[in-house]
């Protein structure tokens, strides 16, 4: 894939929040993926862990995302683990490269602070994107975390 010079990320701002806030997947998306309402409270909650971005094609928002930086994955300070914590493409802008662009996003974003995996979860399903990570290059680890599958990107 040709990088997209007019791809962007962009911090949640007052200025850009109504725009962020109204990224809408698809009505058969919303089982699978939080809105983007709740992953901003989340981010809230979890300062210093959340990151989350707004997806412009030039000045057009077309998706969200979250990554999840050096978060206890177990809650016991045993395991430490990055990665993709939400990923919200706009449904009318789906399949344009915009989930490639986010995943990508953050791999480089964890690969610049030392990080050498990216992980992922999904739901399992139809309506999941299980083919698009693994197309990707994630591969499944296992595990399933809150009923969803985990999956790993090498970035080494």
């Amino acid at each position: 894939m040709t990088p997209n010079p007019v791809l962007r990320l962009e911090e949640i701002t007052p200025g850009n929040f109504e725009a962020t806030t109204s990224i809408k997947v698809r009505p058969k998306q919303e089982v699978a993926v939080s809105p983007v309402m709740q992953s901003l409270a989340e981010a809230y909650v979890h300062p210093g862990v959340a990151w989350p971005r707004l997806i412009l094609d030039g000045d057009r928002p077309v998706g969200f995302l979250m990554a999840f930086l050096d978060i206890d994955w177990r809650g016991d300070g045993s395991l430490f683990r990055s990665g993709l914590w939400r990923l919200n493409i706009a449904a009318g802008e789906q399949g344009r490269g915009y989930g490639r662009f986010a995943v990508e996003s953050v791999a480089a974003e964890i690969r610049r602070r030392g990080g050498k995996q990216c992980y992922v979860t999904w739901h399992p399903g139809p309506d999941g994107p299980e083919g698009f990570y693994l197309g990707l290059g994630f591969r499944t680890t296992g595990e399933t975390s809150g009923g969803q599958t985990v999956g790993v990107l090498d970035l080494s």
